[in-house]
């Protein structure tokens, strides 16, 4: 079936059902940004296969709303579909709950599978329903009925991270999360979110594409501790190791039932903008609900000393990949082909040359030219084009190491021509990005106060980036993870603008994407600091962890004043140093020119 006829095979799902519209967003089970296989249901019924979007459909029309970073690829993807974009966040365009509460009429019905939604937003949609007289059915997956080979579910094993990785025993996690329920008096304590799960274990998986995490649930309780994890995800080995610490083993499914035997009066703590609707909704009504963000998440965005030591050694080893990388690639160019593809499997095969070296921690994003104004493009076999003179090649990376997790963003140019409009852009960009590096500040500051130093020299040339400035990373975990981040606007949902706290990893990518002809963007990951306490408080700073040059023939020198230049040798100082003891000797010469004072 094409997508046209997906969408008519749902719309008779729909009426069978009693169902006038229906709701079908990214998620898995546990609000996960990236999903396996099985979940990818509004990729399946638009065809748009980008990481963020939503697709809503009535008997009458279909709309997928997505943000800035996608808006270029559904514009492509969704052609000929007949489903209309959305832009999110952008002006004149409805936000999706008032086109919910718009477009059903009292007694009408809005379905969605109950497990693919966080529980406030199942709740806020049933509030706003009880002024408009519009009503839910959960319990539906339409999807699911009309997707003939849908991928199965299938766990795969999971590993135990040792202690020298991790920094702290699973045991003391728990411990910690056990003393933050008695402050509110909880009994238990759900967590569904994949991440915090691994962390508070110390396990790590493989049930998700880049993410090394178990697909599962975790109960925490003042007595027992309950894993709901699939078959063959832990062998005995891991089961044993658990065991230890006091966990129990449950199938996956069996969370669904496990939740309706709370007894009367149990307190269960839980975040709703998490937690799936379908298990809140199987909560006792005796039962009482605390509302409150894991505290693992702020815990785990902190990296202890340990862990902080580690991910110094992975952005060394990651350095020296991508170093040699862009070496090869100036080296080479005009006598080997290349193209998107094939220099995206060359990064691959040098990266995996370094000692625990997981894997790729997202597929990486190689954009040539026009591609690399398309934020989050992707090559496939039917959009690779030859990477040839003279054009920016936008290089966005990262791997999982035992060490940590990288992610890093180079703009290259192919051959020896920069346009004076390349430059500025460039500079400009790379004037934002050691700007914030540089930032200096009092302790109690988010990233929505430092995110207008990575803009203002674009915003002083009337430019903009639709995207944040930055975003968490996790440790052998999840490249995107809450709660800090660079973003200028605040964001309404809970626990997402964290006061910026020493040992957190934070990403600091601005950019600017020219439609038609080319993108820049410079990302490296910073690492938060304390400076100097003086009457006035704690100050804060950052320390680069990626060690990486940039590109000395896209820079115009004269657009940069006396300290960025001296914040850019700086850096380029630290980054020979790291980085060539284990380069050659022919490597060891160009990173030299690379990194030379401006």
């Amino acid at each position: 079936m094409d997508i046209a006829q997906r969408i008519d095979a749902l719309r008779i799902c729909m009426k069978e059902n009693g169902i006038n519209m229906y709701y079908i967003p990214s998620n898995d089970f546990h609000n996960s940004e990236y999903t396996g296989d099985y979940f990818k249901c509004r990729e399946f019924i638009s065809g748009f296969d980008g990481s963020a979007g939503t697709v809503v459909v009535t008997m009458e029309e279909a709309g997928l709303w997505t943000d800035g970073r996608y808006f270029i690829q559904a514009e492509e993807q969704l052609k000929g579909s007949g489903i209309k974009l959305y832009k999110a966040g952008t002006e004149g365009t409805i936000k999706i709950k008032d086109y919910i509460i718009e477009n059903l009429q009292a007694g009408e019905v809005l379905g969605f599978d109950g497990r693919t939604v966080p529980s406030a937003w199942a709740e806020d949609i049933l509030a706003s329903f009880e002024v408009t007289g519009a009503k839910i059915n959960s319990s539906l997956d339409l999807v699911g009925e009309i997707w003939q080979e849908r991928p199965q579910i299938a766990p795969q094993p999971a590993m135990l991270l040792d202690i020298c990785y991790a920094g702290e025993k699973r045991e003391d996690k728990i411990t910690r999360i056990r003393e933050y329920m008695h402050k509110y008096g909880a009994d238990y304590h759900i967590v569904s979110t994949l991440d915090d799960i691994a962390w508070i274990l110390n396990i790590r998986g493989n049930d998700v594409h880049c993410n090394p995490v178990v697909l599962s649930y975790l109960i925490i309780g003042i007595e027992d501790i309950i894993l709901f994890a699939g078959k063959g995800a832990l062998d005995w080995k891991v089961e044993n190791v658990l065991a230890d610490a006091g966990v129990l083993v449950r199938d996956y499914n069996d969370i669904y039932s496990y939740v309706k035997d709370f007894g009367p009066g149990s307190k269960i703590m839980l975040d709703k903008s998490a937690v799936n609707y379908s298990i809140v909704n199987n909560i006792p009504a005796e039962a009482k609900i605390l509302d409150l963000v894991n505290p693992s998440v702020l815990w785990k965005a902190v990296k202890n000393n340990i862990e902080t030591a580690n991910i110094k050694e992975a952005h060394i080893k990651d350095g020296v990949a991508v170093t040699r990388f862009i070496y090869w690639i100036k080296k080479n160019m005009g006598r080997t082909p290349m193209s998107e593809l094939s220099i995206t499997e060359r990064l691959e095969k040098i990266r995996s040359r370094g000692e625990n070296y997981i894997g790729p921690s997202f597929d990486t994003i190689a954009g040539f030219g026009s591609h690399g104004a398309i934020v989050h493009y992707s090559a496939t076999p039917g959009t690779d084009v030859p990477v040839e003179p003279d054009n920016l090649l936008l290089v966005d990376t990262g791997g999982h190491y035992l060490e940590g997790t990288t992610d890093i963003t180079r703009t290259i140019l192919i051959g020896n021509r920069a346009t004076e409009e390349q430059k500025r852009y460039y500079t400009a960009v790379l004037r934002g990005n050691l700007n914030l590096c540089d930032a200096h500040f009092l302790y109690g500051c988010t990233g929505v106060s430092l995110d207008y130093i990575a803009r203002k020299p674009l915003w002083d040339m009337g430019c903009d980036y639709n995207h944040g400035t930055g975003h968490g990373v996790g440790y052998l975990l999840n490249v995107h993870e809450s709660p800090n981040a660079f973003r200028y606007h605040i964001l309404p949902y809970p626990g997402e603008n964290a006061v910026l706290e020493e040992g957190m990893v934070t990403s600091d990518e601005p950019g600017i994407y020219i439609e038609g002809k080319f993108g820049i963007r410079l990302e490296n990951l910073i690492l938060c600091v304390k400076r100097e306490k003086t009457e006035y408080g704690q100050f804060m700073g950052f320390e680069p962890l990626t060690l990486v040059p940039f590109d000395r023939d896209l820079i115009n020198m004269e657009l940069m004043d006396v300290k960025e230049k001296e914040l850019l040798n700086n850096y380029h100082k630290k980054v020979y140093k790291n980085i060539s003891p284990y380069l050659d000797a022919e490597e060891t010469e160009w990173l030299e020119r690379a990194c030379a004072p401006l």
